[in-house]
């Protein structure tokens, strides 16, 4: 369990992060577009997932414009945009904000992702959706960045994230 915050009030996540240097639990999410993927969709690549509690929100909504922005410099790596909102409220968010460089997934349909990765919400007005964090996983699925992000309404380290795909 770790203890993260909203708006200055403790609450707490099911289980912990992956660390670096450990092995990514494998996961299932839902494209916009309803397509599954799966880590196996992605053996091989580097891949950034990018984690939040709902693209509603203006810090969630911020995150997922600046990785957009950010893929374009990024080589053989995917970054994946998840949160536990619906595919529906994605592609409404995805076509409005012109975000087409990155993956947004859901984890509606997917409890496992939100356990094995430590960032189901368990308590304080969140509970059910998804801490921020960014967890970098490198082409052989080692987790090479790891950052849950304390205050909830604060942004996630994208410098962090970003220097070790340099």
């Amino acid at each position: 369990m770790e203890t993260i915050y909203f708006q200055g009030n403790p609450c707490h996540t099911y289980g912990m992060i992956p660390a670096v240097g450990t092995a990514a639990p494998c996961f299932k999410l839902v494209r916009r577009d309803l397509k599954e993927i799966s880590c196996a969709d992605y053996k091989g690549k580097r891949v950034v997932l990018n984690v939040f509690p709902s693209l509603d929100t203006d810090v969630c909504a911020a995150s997922v414009r600046r990785f957009n922005q950010e893929a374009a410099n990024l080589k053989d790596t995917e970054i994946i945009c998840v949160s536990m909102d619906l595919p529906f409220a994605a592609n409404r968010f995805c076509t409005a904000n012109g975000i087409d460089k990155v993956t947004v997934a859901s984890a509606f349909r997917s409890p496992e992702f939100a356990q094995n990765y430590g960032l189901q919400i368990v308590d304080g007005p969140l509970a059910g959706l998804l801490a921020r964090a960014v967890i970098v996983i490198d082409e052989n699925g080692k987790v090479i960045f790891s950052d849950l992000v304390e205050e909830i309404t604060h942004e996630p380290d994208y410098k962090g994230a970003l220097d070790v795909l340099s």
